[in-house]
């Protein structure tokens, strides 16, 4: 399963790079924007993480649910927290973001699975 986390990243960075290659002075404020608003403030960046992971869950956005869990996992959150918040979204979601939930916590076992390796 750590293939699935490695071929996430590698499309998001290659596809990400060619975004931002075309110099577009919007797109590169929408990116700037994104990453800082999950910088440490009022709320701390753990806390940020869920509330993103949370928003991209209802929304149902697999790749931002994929990249808030790897984010969340290298901060240190515990499955747990992660799965109380994936439950938060699945309520306010309803039974429509199953789907991503499963998806979620594929996700999830890929990343500790990467770590075992």
């Amino acid at each position: 399963m750590p293939k699935m986390v490695n071929e996430f990243n590698e499309y998001r960075s290659k596809m990400n790079d060619k975004i931002l290659a075309d110099n577009n002075k919007v797109i590169k404020r929408i990116f700037n924007l994104d990453t800082n608003a999950y910088t440490e403030g009022a709320l701390d960046v753990k806390t940020k993480e869920l509330l993103g992971l949370v928003a991209s869950a209802v929304l149902r956005c697999d790749d931002c649910v994929k990249y808030h869990l790897e984010t969340s996992y290298k901060l240190g959150l515990t499955k747990n927290e992660v799965v109380e918040a994936l439950s938060i979204a699945t309520l306010v979601g309803g039974t429509i973001v199953i789907p991503h939930l499963r998806r979620a916590y594929e996700f999830w076992d890929a990343l500790e699975d990467q770590d075992k390796n």
